[in-house]
């Protein structure tokens, strides 16, 4: 049984993982980058060499999109334009909901269905389990390729809101990246310490590990806005944080990571907040501390 195709526009490390996962799984696969040379180990694997993003659109009822940016990607949908009509175009591109909500108004423009993807995984990670791809849009488009758009990744349809994917895409980015401005402080603490970071780095994937935990029952906190704890408030929390900072001074180590943390808890607490849980700390960030009312 022949595979469906499928054109992959842009061969960044990304595209090019795409392109050659589809490739590698028996996909007739169309490629195109703007830099043609990018594209001559995957023509070399058997792949067709696009020679513009119309004759690429022409090829396949599948176009995906990999490129740099969501500017990028819209200048790449204008120049393919009524092309497109009676296709699936999936942008693999980050960018905002609004942005994945614009270009679904120019892809329906031309006649043909949006899907806009998170992916949730690095280039190396591409055609694996563990790879996890997050999709918003069209569900029609979604349920006709998911077996295609498998080989790629997990697949997870999360809306027909085409800007869900995206807003998913980056809150989740959001909190690797604050965890990871965590890791680096406490590493640069451990290695201005003397003390070898490896020695030191799986006690950090335990004790996040441990604390992960708290994310469920956080989550139950925000959307119920009932933040009372016994175990450890705002105010024990902001009465020891002074701490972080005076060992930081002491060795040497920056604090760029932990300022925005301190401030956010001292507000709480100032704003009477204090025998609230950490979770609380979300309710400031979400809407102005003025219009947030004190828990019991």
């Amino acid at each position: 049984m022949n595979k469906p195709s499928v054109t992959v526009l842009g061969l960044g490390l990304l595209g090019h993982a795409v392109a050659r996962t589809f490739l590698d799984a028996g996909h007739p696969t169309t490629v195109w980058n703007r830099t043609a040379a990018k594209a001559d180990d995957l023509v070399a694997a058997g792949a067709g060499r696009a020679a513009d993003p119309v004759a690429a659109a022409q090829a396949s009822d599948l176009v995906v999109l990999v490129v740099l940016d969501q500017a990028a990607a819209g200048e790449l949908l204008a120049a393919m334009g009524e092309t497109l009509a009676g296709r699936t175009v999936v942008n693999l591109t980050n960018g905002t909901p609004e942005q994945a909500r614009e270009l679904d108004t120019v892809v329906r423009g031309f006649g043909a269905r949006y899907l806009d993807g998170g992916v949730m995984a690095v280039p190396p990670m591409i055609g694996s389990r563990e790879a996890l791809i997050l999709y918003s849009g069209a569900a029609d488009a979604f349920a006709e390729h998911r077996a295609t758009l498998d080989v790629l990744a997990t697949p997870d349809f999360v809306d027909t809101d085409p800007g869900t994917a995206a807003l998913y895409d980056l809150a989740l980015l959001s909190a690797m990246y604050g965890m990871f401005g965590g890791v680096y402080h406490a590493l640069a603490m451990i290695s201005n310490a003397g003390i070898k970071t490896t020695e030191f780095g799986p006690r950090i994937e335990t004790w996040l590990q441990a604390m992960l935990s708290v994310v469920r029952e956080g989550a139950e906190e925000v959307d119920s806005d009932h933040f009372a704890t016994d175990v450890s408030n705002l105010a024990m929390n902001d009465l020891i944080f002074p701490n972080f900072f005076a060992a930081s001074e002491e060795l040497g180590v920056r604090t760029d990571f932990l300022e925005p943390h301190r401030r956010l808890m001292a507000e709480a607490v100032a704003a009477g907040y204090g025998g609230d849980s950490l979770m609380r700390v979300v309710t400031l960030l979400r809407r102005p501390p003025g219009n947030v009312s004190a828990s019991d």
